[in-house]
């Protein structure tokens, strides 16, 4: 019998078959901490080693989520977390830097790697054809002293994407229709594996967003095959020799599959407060949601043609975002936001009326750069609407594509964006 993408990544790693629910011990090539699980794994790392220099050569710490730091709390533990890689040799990437997933994405992982962060969405990596997931403080210490983890064999759900997205629909509206069918717990420690003559023909950019969001369905990892658009990615960013093909067999065994033909797929939105109360912009329960708040940023849809995306429709719209919203943008990184600034698009955003932030997580997990007021209703592009995300649990937050997300600013309430895309 064949093998899933989860089974081969972890098998060619281990050079030995493995098949799901078997356990193995892992060499990872690449992990990374942030502010947020750094502290802790830095506590464990020390109780390992006595603080001796990191075992994992590909270490780093991004210091992300809250760039610049808002208060000085954070700040000195910002100051601790640099001092401690300057000491170990783990390599920072700091306040300047924008999100730590879109940087590995663009310059860091390969296909066939195996990729452990200290935060869930580092499943993004998965995109790349690369075993990327997250762990806990604990578990990274010991990956930072050791070079190793251990995992469980994931099994795996098949989605075979067919049809054609209509013109105003994207990734983002593909995944949230899956985590709503599935459910937040559809997927609990099991691989999400996307194929189909559609995932033949999207590019990274957008298996990125839709890899990122599997662990709202609560899996282990989100995998697409390394094709010829992960190879055309490699090479536009200089990185071709790390490609290799990896594809999963025809008769690999599955615990679900699911078909899903997207011609009739609409602009989807996430409702307050699950990722999986998901229903189509047309739903009758959303019409004339009027919002404060509209956000374009996060590892989710942060990148350049995201933004780029957001900048026509509000041109189509008129050019300017509706006087009672408040429009809040966080470029994924420092390139894109030098691009989006070198393409006019942080121009054009900008003469809409939106304020532009520094790279990196902003508003998305609630510490600084645009927290809701209480009762205050926003829509983002980002991957999570829980209570207290946008860092107020009084707050009412949907979930939707840049072009949603934009089309709404302009109209100050949730809007199709097919009104100027079709």
């Amino acid at each position: 019998m064949g093998m899933t993408l989860a089974e081969k990544l972890l098998s060619n790693k281990c050079k030995k078959t493995l098949r799901a629910g078997d356990y193995a011990i892992v060499d990872v090539d690449c992990m990374y901490l942030n502010e947020g699980s750094g502290p802790r794994a830095v506590t464990n790392f020390k109780e390992i080693t006595g603080e001796g220099l990191a075992k994992l050569e590909g270490a780093y710490l991004f210091l992300d989520h809250c760039a610049p730091s808002p208060h000085s709390s954070l700040s000195n533990v910002q100051k601790d977390l640099r001092s401690f890689a300057e000491r170990v040799g783990c390599k920072v990437f700091d306040i300047n830097a924008g999100v730590s997933h879109q940087i590995m994405a663009d310059d860091l992982i390969n296909p066939g790697d195996v990729i452990i962060g200290g935060d869930s969405h580092t499943c993004t990596g998965g995109a790349l054809g690369s075993f990327a997931t997250g762990m806990g403080s604990t578990d990274m210490g010991v990956i930072l002293a050791t070079g190793q983890t251990w995992l469980m064999v994931p099994q795996t759900i098949k989605f075979e994407i067919l049809g054609d997205f209509q013109t105003g629909v994207f990734a983002k509206d593909l995944i949230l229709y899956i985590i709503g069918k599935i459910g937040s717990d559809g997927a609990t420690y099991q691989s999400m594996e996307f194929m189909g003559e559609v995932i033949d023909n999207m590019a990274i950019s957008q298996r990125l967003t839709i890899s990122n969001m599997a662990i709202e369905a609560g899996a282990k990892v989100g995998l697409f095959p390394s094709d010829h658009q992960t190879l055309k990615f490699l090479k536009h960013r200089g990185r071709s020799a790390g490609w290799r093909e990896i594809k999963p067999d025809h008769d690999a065994d599955y615990t679900a599959e699911h078909s899903i033909d997207i011609s009739t797929l609409e602009p989807t939105i996430a409702c307050p407060h699950q990722v999986d109360n998901s229903r189509p912009i047309s739903h009758e329960s959303v019409a004339d949601i009027k919002i404060d708040q509209a956000f374009l940023g996060s590892c989710t849809n942060a990148r350049l043609d995201d933004l780029k995306l957001a900048a026509e429709v509000i041109e189509k719209f008129g050019g300017k975002i509706h006087p009672k919203v408040r429009l809040i943008v966080n470029p994924a990184s420092k390139e894109i936001y030098e691009s989006a600034i070198a393409e006019g698009i942080l121009l054009t955003l900008s003469q809409a009326g939106a304020s532009i932030n520094t790279p990196g997580c902003g508003i998305c997990a609630g510490g600084h750069q645009g927290v809701l007021a209480d009762g205050e209703v926003a829509i983002g592009s980002n991957n999570r609407n829980f209570k207290g995300r946008f860092g107020n649990a009084n707050a009412f937050i949907y979930l939707g594509s840049p072009a949603t997300v934009a089309a709404s600013a302009v109209r100050g309430k949730l809007t199709d964006p097919r009104e100027v895309l079709s």
